[in-house]
């Protein structure tokens, strides 16, 4: 069973930066890719972005682009999400999900809250 959990949400002003990080059980992470997903209440949880744990074939949603940037760190087995630039509509709890590469996402971490003020 992988398990997800989430780390360095909180709140920061218009502009600010923010790095969340992902730490995963799983110790054999070849074959899945890792993503951030985003929710706000009474809206559905959004992609954000995904990696695959080889490093490649990163994507991001449109609003993000050039804000944000995703990675891993195989040595640590993190994922991290580093959001420069932030904007009040960036403002959600923040989940760390984790799939077989052609899978579904299959599993999710409890969520961070992100809350940018203007």
């Amino acid at each position: 069973q992988v398990q997800l959990v989430e780390s360095g949400g909180g709140l920061v002003q218009v502009g600010g930066s923010l790095r969340l990080s992902c730490a995963a059980s799983e110790r054999s992470f070849d074959t899945y890719k890792m993503g951030w997903f985003r929710q706000t209440p009474g809206k559905e949880r959004e992609f954000v972005a995904s990696i695959r744990w080889s490093g490649t074939t990163m994507a991001y949603t449109d609003s993000v682009k050039g804000r944000f940037t995703i990675s891993r760190d195989t040595a640590e087995n993190t994922v991290s999400l580093q959001m420069n630039g932030l904007k009040p509509e960036d403002t959600a709890v923040y989940y760390c999900a984790a799939a077989r590469i052609s899978g579904q996402w299959a599993y999710w971490g409890q969520g961070t809250q992100v809350t940018v003020s203007s």
